[in-house]
C-alpha cells in the first residue's frame, strides 16, 4: 500500500425499499418488513471511496443513520494505513467510546452502525490495494488477518493462537469451491405456495443446494410449507429452519419437533437472543432428532 490515504469524509444515507408490498423478507416476527440498509460512503484524498452498509428493516434507520454520522469522528482525518496497521484497536475504538459504548457496545444501534462503518473500510483497503475484497482476505498473512479480529470475550471459546492453527482458504480453494452459502429468497412467510414452487425451481437451476425456511407463525402452515419445499428440493439438498426469535424454550422444542420429519440441519433463533441457558437446553432437547440449533445476526 503505497503512500497514506487520509479519509476526508464519511457520508451516510437511509435507503429503504417498499419489500413489505409483496411480503418480501417476511417472517413470523417482522410481518410487514420493509428492507433498508444504513448506506455509508468513505471518500478520500488520494480519490478512493469504500462503500459499506447495514441492514435495517424501515422504520428504525433513521436511528442507526445517527449512530453512524456520531461515529464518524472516530474516521474522519484518520488514515487508512494508520487504521488497517492496527485494525483491532480501530474495532475498539469505535466500539469503547466511554459515552456511547452504554448505548452499545456491540449490540443494537451502536453494533449496527459500527458495522457499516466497518465494511466500508474494508471495501476502501481492498480497492486501494487493486483487489476483490475476498481476494484480500485469502492474500493476507492468517497472523495479519487474525490481528484484526477483537478477541476480548471470547478467549474461553478460541484464542488468538487457536485461531492461527486453524484451516485458511487459498486463492486456489476459493475459485474452485467458492464459499458455502445458502437462500431464503424462496421460503419467506408471506409466499403462496405457487411462489414457493416457483422460486425453489428456479433456485435450483442455479444450482443451489442450502434452502431456508421462514417459521413461527402456524404449526399446521409450517408443515404445509415445509413439506412443499422438501419434496420440490429433494431429499440431498439441505433444508435449514428459522423462527426469527418467535417462541420460548418448550415451545420451540415442542414445534421443532413437529417439524423433525423434514430433516431440518438446523433450526435458528428459536427463542430470545440474549437467552443462552434456553438456547443449550433447546439444542440438548432437539439433538437426538438430528436438528442443531443456529443463532442469529442478535448474536454477534
Amino acid at each position: 500500500m503505497a503512500g497514506a490515504t487520509t479519509i476526508v469524509q464519511l457520508r451516510v444515507s437511509d435507503v429503504r425499499f417498499p419489500t413489505s408490498l409483496e411480503q418480501h423478507g417476511s417472517d413470523a416476527m417482522h410481518t410487514e418488513p420493509d428492507y433498508s440498509v444504513a448506506y455509508v460512503v468513505i471518500e478520500t484524498d488520494g480519490g478512493h471511496e469504500g462503500y459499506g452498509l447495514t441492514f435495517t428493516l424501515g422504520k428504525g434507520t433513521e436511528v442507526v443513520v445517527c449512530a453512524v454520522e456520531a461515529l464518524s469522528a472516530f474516521v474522519v482525518g484518520r488514515t487508512l494505513q494508520e487504521i488497517v496497521g492496527d485494525f483491532r484497536a480501530f474495532y475498539r475504538l469505535l466500539t469503547s467510546d466511554g459515552q456511547m459504548r452504554w448505548i452499545g457496545p456491540e449490540k443494537g444501534v451502536i453494533q449496527l452502525a459500527t458495522a457499516a462503518v466497518l465494511n466500508a473500510v474494508w471495501d476502501l483497503w481492498a480497492r486501494v490495494e487493486g483487489k476483490p475484497l475476498w481476494k484480500l482476505l485469502v492474500d493476507m498473512e492468517p497472523r495479519k488477518l487474525v490481528s484484526c479480529i477483537d478477541f476480548r470475550y471470547i478467549t474461553d471459546a478460541l484464542t488468538e493462537e487457536e485461531a492461527l492453527g486453524g484451516c485458511f482458504s487459498s486463492h486456489e480453494e476459493m475459485l474452485r469451491d467458492g464459499y458455502p452459502a445458502y437462500t431464503t429468497s424462496c421460503a419467506w412467510i408471506g409466499y403462496s405456495d405457487q411462489q414457493l414452487k416457483e422460486l425453489c425451481t428456479k433456485a435450483l437451476s442455479h444450482d443451489w443446494t442450502r434452502f431456508k425456511v421462514k417459521v413461527g407463525a402456524d404449526l399446521q402452515d409450517d408443515v404445509r410449507r415445509c413439506r412443499l419445499v422438501r419434496q420440490m428440493i429433494g431429499p440431498d439438498n439441505t433444508l435449514m429452519i428459522d423462527a426469527n426469535q418467535r417462541w420460548d424454550v418448550q415451545e420451540a422444542i415442542t414445534w421443532v419437533s413437529h417439524l423433525a420429519e423434514f430433516k431440518p440441519l438446523w433450526i435458528e433463533e428459536p427463542t430470545s437472543p440474549d437467552d443462552i441457558l434456553g438456547h443449550a437446553v433447546i439444542s440438548k432437547a432437539l439433538a437426538p432428532l438430528g436438528i442443531g440449533v443456529a443463532t442469529g445476526e442478535q448474536h454477534e
